[in-house]
């Protein structure tokens, strides 16, 4: 029964708190309302000079951000080549190691136009490991392979420079 009335005046006090914290809070809302619209016209010039400085900023900001929002697109489209071409450098080397892995005969017209077309991109990798094959006539083309992951980092690294570029810098 003690704490019954222990709790009961513990949450009259908290609610009469809260009533005198809120007219207290209303009061001075209204001083500052009232303060403000009497402002002399010294307060009222250096308000307006507050005000245009902070509008100055604020269309400063929004130019700001446009123009690295416009960059951002652009290195973004960029971007997009860069993967195409990686992926057709990739699709061109991966169907010449699956000719060479199955042995296709190297007269065909197909693997001759694959060899032709991915030539530029294989031949600084030509001969840095052995190709090994069978008597069959399948082989095993490890520079391609060595070739793709080498493409594979450089493909990441642009994308990595072209991420740099592209991230908006901001200050605090």
């Amino acid at each position: 029964m003690e704490d019954d009335k222990l709790a009961a005046d513990e949450l009259r006090r908290e609610v009469q708190h809260e009533s005198v914290k809120a007219r207290v809070e209303s009061d001075v809302n209204a001083e500052i309302a009232a303060r403000a619209d009497r402002a002399t016209p010294r307060e009222a010039r250096a308000m307006e000079e507050v005000a245009g400085e902070f509008r100055a900023k604020a269309v400063d900001e929004v130019v700001e951000t446009e123009r690295e929002v416009e960059r951002a697109r652009g290195l973004a489209r960029v971007s997009q080549v860069v993967d195409y071409v990686f992926y057709l450098i990739y699709a061109l080397l991966g169907m010449r190691f699956f000719l060479n892995l199955l042995g296709a005969r190297p007269g065909a017209g197909f693997v001759r136009f694959i060899n032709t077309v991915t030539d530029p991109f294989y031949a600084p990798f030509k001969g840095i490991v052995p190709t090994p094959s069978t008597a069959e006539g399948f082989r095993l083309a490890l520079p391609i392979l060595v070739a793709l992951v080498a493409y594979i980092l450089l493909h990441l690294a642009i994308n990595g420079l072209l991420r740099l570029l592209a991230h908006r810098k901001t200050a605090i």
